[in-house]
């Protein structure tokens, strides 16, 4: 059961500014969570727009359903925001889309919830799944993982430098008895990482990593901006909120790829042709400080806005 912490969406009015969403406008919130962004849209798009929300956690849909499943406006798609196209056609707004927001990472329900094994806060069932009825939970992963692959993922999603010592210390563990707990892994990595910063626990890198593993975050990402750009209508804006370094390094590149010409290359003699189908809308935005100060998972926020273009400009 959660804690009762109140979900507050980060970066709200920054994102709804650039989104620019007008009256009657469709507009498709990929990340619901806990609907503070869905309800913030909804009073832009007016009587006659409609909204699309997107989520792949089975309680966020649950609470869609049940905070806005009269709303005559709403369509209420259970998946992940790597099934954009799918939804579009589904839905009938392939093209039609003016607005597109994607809110990455855990919401702050599933950090809150013990049973979904997100957090070393509090002791819960190693699970970390964003759906807990698909896929392999943390525990089946790192019960059968070798020592490589473990390493290679806290250092390549967790940036931890010390991923190695990490994996041995998890290998030997599991020998004496199987990861089954939060707790017990925030152990055995606090033991194997050392002291860390006063303001971060020594297993936050190492859980962020095997969460985004397990749920595929980066490579659902990489489709979900791909097809951004299939589902949205020309004019049509998509804004990513990003709370990792690697996920706001991939929206940043996927935008440049859309909008600019590769460099030149000399073994190239004739450029290959390029249309670009995006273009970036301001820059990198951040929490003020204010915003920081009222909700400190905010703290590593990043927002980013691309706009789809016109056929041929």
């Amino acid at each position: 059961m959660a804690t009762g912490t109140e979900h507050v969406p980060v970066l709200l009015q920054p994102a709804l500014d650039e989104l620019a969403i007008a009256a009657g406008d469709i507009a498709v919130d990929g990340t619901y969570g806990r609907g503070g962004h869905s309800r913030a849209l909804l009073e832009r798009l007016g009587p006659h727009g409609r909204l699309v929300v997107v989520d792949q956690d089975p309680e966020a849909i649950a609470h869609a359903r049940a905070h806005l499943g009269d709303d005559l406006r709403v369509t209420i798609w259970p998946g992940s925001f790597a099934e954009l196209g799918r939804m579009a056609r589904e839905t009938g707004c392939l093209g039609r889309v003016r607005a597109l927001l994607l809110d990455l990472g855990v919401s702050s329900p599933q950090l809150d919830t013990p049973e979904r094994g997100f957090s070393f806060r509090e002791d819960g069932p190693l699970d970390m799944r964003m759906d807990p009825t698909k896929g392999d939970s943390a525990a089946s992963w790192l019960a059968r993982a070798n020592e490589a692959d473990i390493t290679r993922v806290i250092k390549d999603y967790g940036e931890e430098r010390h991923a190695r010592r990490i994996a041995r210390s998890i290998i030997m563990a599991r020998a004496e008895a199987p990861l089954e707990r939060t707790a017990q892994l925030a152990a055995i990595v606090a033991r194997a990482a050392g002291p860390s910063p006063a303001d971060r626990h020594p297993a936050t890198r190492t859980f962020q990593a095997i969460r985004i593993h397990v749920n595929n975050e980066l490579g659902a990402l990489d489709q979900a901006l791909t097809q951004a750009v299939e589902i949205l209508a020309p004019g049509g804006r998509m804004a990513v909120i990003s709370f990792h370094s690697l996920e706001d390094r991939r929206v940043k590149q996927f935008i440049r790829r859309q909008s600019s010409p590769p460099p030149a290359s000399r073994r190239l003699p004739v450029a290959p042709d390029f249309t670009p189908q995006l273009k970036s809308v301001g820059g990198l935005i951040r929490p003020t400080a204010a915003e920081e100060a009222a909700n400190p998972r905010a703290r590593s926020a990043c927002l980013r806005v691309a706009e789809k273009l016109e056929v041929g400009t």
